[in-house]
């Protein structure tokens, strides 16, 4: 292709990009160094016929002066990301020089609120991720060895937890594990505790979320997966066959090898997505004992007092999160890109 019909080609495309992805990362982060301007105080003396008295009001024509000259606000620098909603550097010192030791410090950063949610995303994402990846893949095994006049509707129900809304899935879910749903009922019967309730524990609550996480993405994984093993060569597995390879022997060196490009796929993709968990934690109305930062920005978004300032540094943090994550699988497949060509 030339060069100039691939600029033509490509330039609509850099255009959407530019206008619905550069741009807004940009004004997240310009947003990120500054605060609402504070309101300007003046002090008016007022007289009656019992003498005067000053009073303190906002005077709101300087105020929108103040505000239309500087629309962005006061300029603070990294005042919001050293702060104690954020990377709390000051207290994390204190939190270090008061701890008798790693664990104490742990359990002291659970008292900040971006560590805590750090804590969670990160658990929830390197748990998620390994799971719905296998998951799927035994799935994906499973439906490629039926019949062919089953494989229709068995991939149908297998493919029931991705047409779900993620909202909708986890709020069924909460209802479920509610004292009164199946899930509860059966698990309070099972431990002969009829005051068990999942939703009073952190550590349950957090095993729900997780096991949501797997069910609601276990399907991404499986298509995909399938769709792979579609491709897979005959031949190399029928030399396997005839060598006396076992099952579990033609799917390590024959079936895993050839769908590891996908799997590098599935997990750059559901990397990240779990790292910005939000609908479960509002479906299951888990803030209490678990958050995220995505529910982070969304906390300092809502409410009639919003943290605009507050939620671009969250996201801004969010976004060196991820990219931090994925630059491991990243480097990967670049590499083997690189040996290959």
């Amino acid at each position: 292709m030339k060069h100039k019909t691939f600029f033509w080609f490509f330039l609509p495309t850099a255009l959407a990009m530019f206008l619905f992805i550069a741009m807004p990362i940009v004004s997240v982060v310009l947003q990120s160094f500054y605060t609402p301007h504070d309101a300007v105080i003046s002090i008016v003396e007022n007289c009656g016929p019992f003498g005067c008295k000053q009073e303190t009001m906002i005077d709101q024509a300087a105020t929108a002066e103040l505000r239309e000259a500087e629309p962005l606000g006061k300029f603070v620098g990294l005042q919001i990301y050293v702060d104690r909603g954020h990377l709390a550097l000051a207290e994390l010192s204190q939190a270090w020089g008061a701890s008798s030791g790693l664990r104490d410090f742990v359990s002291r950063l659970g008292n900040l609120p971006l560590y805590r949610a750090l804590g969670f995303t990160l658990t929830y994402t390197f748990l998620v991720t390994p799971l719905l990846i296998i998951l799927g893949f035994m799935i994906a095994l499973g439906v490629n060895s039926l019949h062919r006049h089953l494989k229709g509707l068995v991939i149908f129900f297998s493919l029931l937890p991705m047409i779900v809304t993620p909202l909708i899935g986890s709020l069924i879910l909460f209802w479920m594990i509610d004292s009164r749903g199946i899930v509860g009922s059966a698990l309070q019967w099972i431990a002969g505790d009829p005051d068990l309730s999942l939703k009073a524990s952190t550590g349950l609550t957090w095993i729900m979320l997780i096991v949501y996480g797997v069910w609601h993405a276990a399907p991404f994984a499986f298509v995909v997966f399938y769709a792979g093993l579609q491709t897979l060569p005959k031949d190399t597995l029928e030399s396997a066959m005839i060598d006396g390879a076992t099952r579990w022997q033609q799917t390590r060196y024959v079936v895993i090898p050839h769908i590891m490009p996908l799997v590098t796929f599935v997990a750059l993709i559901q990397l990240m997505d779990n790292f910005r968990v939000f609908e479960p934690i509002v479906g299951f109305n888990a803030s209490a004992h678990a958050t995220s930062l995505s529910w982070i920005i969304f906390n300092d978004l809502g409410g009639e007092t919003r943290l605009l300032s507050s939620a671009a540094t969250s996201s801004v943090l969010t976004i060196i999160g991820v990219s931090i994550l994925l630059s491991p699988v990243l480097v990967r497949t670049w590499r083997d890109f690189n040996q290959k060509t």
